[in-house]
Parts: C-alpha cells; structure tokens; sequence
C-alpha cells in the first residue's frame, strides 16, 4: 500500500503543479493578449485540437509509450503552451495551444488508467474490492488536484498587484465595461492595460518552472507498471484501438438519450468558456483591472470544490433533478443580473459573488451530469464519456470562437438560450427514463455510487 500511495501522491502533487500554471494561464488569456482575440482564439483552437487528441491519441500512446511517460511527455505540451506565452502572437500562442490540445486527452487517460490498475494491483494483492480502492485513489487525487485552481490565480494575482501604479478608470471608461461592452481590442485603455512586461515573464517563469518540476517529480519518481500488471493494462486498453473508439462514439449517437444530452454537455462548455473568456475580460479586468483577475477565479474554484463535495453527499437525499433545477435557476439568475448590472470599483463585493454562484451551478452541471452518464449508458461508459468530451469540448469551442465577435450581451443571450433548451432536452431524457424504467432503490443505489465527490470534470 505504502509504495502504491507514494505513486499516487506522485501524480496528484505533479497535477497540482501542472494545473497551477495552467489553470493560471487560462484564466489571463482573454485578458492579456486581447489584440484581435489573439487569447480567446487560442483557448477555441486548444479546445478543438482537445477533440481531436480524444477521438484518436489516448489508445496510441498508451499502449507505445505506457502510462508513466504519456504522462511526463503529455506534461510537456503544457510547458510549450507556458513558453508560447512569452512572446504571444499569432505564430506562437496558436501551434503552441495545439501542441496542449493534442496532449490533453492523454494525459487524463493514462492518469486515470494507471490509479485503476494500481487500484485493481492492490486490492487483488489484500484481498480487497477493486471499486473501493480505486475510488480512494481517486480520492486522494482530487483532493490535492482541485486546489490547483487556487493557487494558480493566487500567484497571477499577488505578482500583477506589485505594479508600481494604479490606475483610476474614468466614469466614461467604465461605461464600456460589462454586458455592452464597447467591442474594442481593450475592454477600455485603463482597467484593461497590461501589467508590465518584467511582471508578465516573472509570472510566465513561475508557471514554467511549476511545470517543468511537475514533470521532473513524475520522471524521477514515478514507477512503472510492473511486468505482472502488463496483462491488466491489455485489458483496459484492447477495446480502445483508434477505430473501435472512433466508430463507437459516432455508433452512440444512435440512442436517443445520448442525442437529448448534447445540448446539455454542450452547456457545459459554453457556460466555462464565459466565465474564463467574457466575465473576466469585460466584468473583471475592465472595471477593475487585471490583477482581480485571480482572486475572482479563486473564489470561483474555491466554491466549485467545496460544492462538488457537498452536492455528491446530498444528491442521494434529493436527486439529480432538484439540482439539477437548483443549477438552472442560479445561472438563469446571474445571466439576467449581469445583464442588467453596470460594473463599478465601488460594489467590490458582487464582483465575487457571480463567479461564486458560477461556481455552484457548475459544481452541479459537472458532478451531475457526469452521473446521469453513468448511469443511463452502464453498458457502454467508453462511447458515453467520448461523446460527453466531445461536446463539452465543442462547447468550449464555439464559445471562444465567437467570444471576440459578439457583445457581451449577444452571448449572454445565447448562453440563456442553450440553457432553456438544456432543460428541456434533459426534462425529456427522464421522462423516457421514467416511462421506460421507473427509478427503483436499486436504480437510485447505482446513482449515488457514480455522483460523488470525485466525479472527474473535463480538464485539460
């Protein structure tokens, strides 16, 4: 146990330190390199290459490379992104964003490949179930990884505060801020100007170094898969040949549910991809300037975890469909009030307080609807969960895509719209369940093992 713990421990502290620079990165993008939405058509094309990398990527490489270095050479691909960032354009950010998409698929598949049979390694060696020690595996994993988002922020944020001067944003100024916004390469000339260069590469030689000792930490320390594990590893990956995956994500299309789902899963994309592109670009950095930036993200990952664990717990006592209801209403909330507010240095406090609703609604849209997944398609999760990330995945894509090309409130808008359709396309998904197959205890049993705590969301 003590040797497979330290495994574990090893890849938990390595994401940590990879997702702490980038989870930073992602945040700043829109923000800092806002010429011609040169940051949020990185992200869509990062999101795109994402798509690519799932459908085709993961099987290869796992199976040529094994798991340990997947991940260090996956690893990799977020330091090219970090050092694309250090002279941004056109010609760097972008191959540099499809170098990360491209290494994001594996480096979740062997993660989650080698907890699983290290999980199944042990248990068969104490005699234990294989569920409950994966599980636990998984549970020290999130439990470290989801601070990443914290710390992240938190370094942008103190490094972008040491600016020798601050600058007041004029009345005029802020009229440009917030959902009718002026649709200029800067949100305004103030808030939204650039920290100066020698704190953008202190910031970017952090997030570098945090990456390069995130692959340092899984080289050096982290074992390989033993040759009597060989066969497990075969056994995981022998269904996962690029065509079997290919064709059996398309082939799901077929059943109905799965076709009721995708405006949902989409929703998904759509509603991250605002939060990280538009609010902190036209609420945030232009109002406020972008050293806010950070804090505002970390209230928003903060409340996210703390409710991931929270609605995992109660989901058993209310269901998917109260909070799913919950889920609506808040976002439906915020989306009508950052319609309406007019974004000012003097209301400080509500700044924080979308992105911690943000963070709720989405704790639930993730944790959720990874669960519904689960259980509506038991009998083909692969196919299920390739579909789930690809549609997420397109979200994100579109949301991003058209970020510098709409107004705020065009997306506001069309964020709403997704969301009544969502709710209506899932409210079908249970009623076809429900005339089907009435929810039993044991139905109800199965639901609360897939929603817990750990559900995993889509990162990259």
């Amino acid at each position: 146990m003590e040797k497979n713990l330290k495994n574990i421990l090893v890849i938990s502290f390595g994401f940590l330190l990879l997702f702490t620079a980038y989870g930073g990165l992602q945040s700043l993008q829109s923000s800092l390199h806002s010429e011609e939405g040169l940051g949020v058509a990185s992200l869509s094309v990062l999101y795109a290459a994402l798509i690519l990398s799932s459908m085709f990527l993961p099987p290869i490489l796992i199976k040529k490379l094994g798991c340990k270095w997947t991940i260090a050479g996956s690893m990799c691909c977020y330091i090219a992104f970090s050092l694309g960032n250090f002279y941004a354009s056109w010609y760097t950010l972008i191959p540099t964003s499809v170098i990360l998409g491209l290494g994001g698929a594996p480096l979740w598949s062997a993660k989650c490949t080698y907890l699983t049979i290290a999980g199944n390694s042990y248990a068969e060696k104490a005699g234990k179930n294989g569920k409950d020690i994966i599980n636990q595996y998984f549970g020290v994993f999130f439990l470290i990884f989801q601070s990443s988002g914290i710390w992240g922020n938190l370094i942008s944020s103190l490094i972008f505060s040491q600016a020798s001067t601050t600058v007041e944003i004029s009345e005029e100024d802020l009229a440009c801020c917030g959902a009718y916004d002026c649709m200029a390469d800067s949100t305004n000339s103030t808030g939204s100007a650039k920290p100066s260069s020698s704190l953008i590469y202190t910031l970017l030689g952090i997030y570098t170094a945090s990456g390069v000792l995130a692959v340092l930490l899984v080289v050096i320390f982290l074992d390989q898969i033993k040759s009597d594990q060989a066969e497990t590893e075969k056994e995981i990956l022998k269904t996962s040949s690029i065509w079997s995956t290919f064709l059996a994500t398309f082939q799901h299309l077929k059943d109905k549910r799965q076709c009721l789902l995708i405006p949902l899963t989409m929703y998904s994309g759509f509603e991250q991809g605002f939060l990280s592109g538009d609010y902190t670009k036209t609420y945030v950095t232009c109002a406020l300037g972008i050293h806010y930036v950070g804090y505002a993200m970390i209230c928003f990952s903060a409340v996210n975890s703390l409710c991931s664990l929270l609605f995992g717990k109660i989901s058993q006592f209310t269901g998917r469909k109260l909070l799913f209801a919950l889920a609506a209403v808040t976002n439906t909330a915020c989306i009508i009030a950052l319609l309406l507010w007019k974004p000012h240095p003097k209301q400080l406090a509500v700044f924080f307080v979308f992105p911690a609703l943000w963070g709720l609604s989405d704790a639930i849209w993730q944790t959720q609807t990874n669960g519904l997944y689960g259980i509506l398609f038991e009998k083909h999760k692969e196919a299920a969960f390739a579909n789930y990330r690809l549609w997420e995945s397109l979200g994100f894509v579109i949301a991003f895509g058209y970020s510098t090309k709409l107004q705020v409130y065009i997306k506001l808008y069309i964020l709403l719209s997704v969301l009544a359709l969502s709710m209506v396309t899932y409210g079908a998904v249970e009623y076809l369940e429900a005339k089907s197959s009435p929810e039993t205890p044991t139905a109800t049993k199965k639901e609360n093992e897939n929603v817990g705590p750990f559900t995993e969301e889509t990162h990259i």
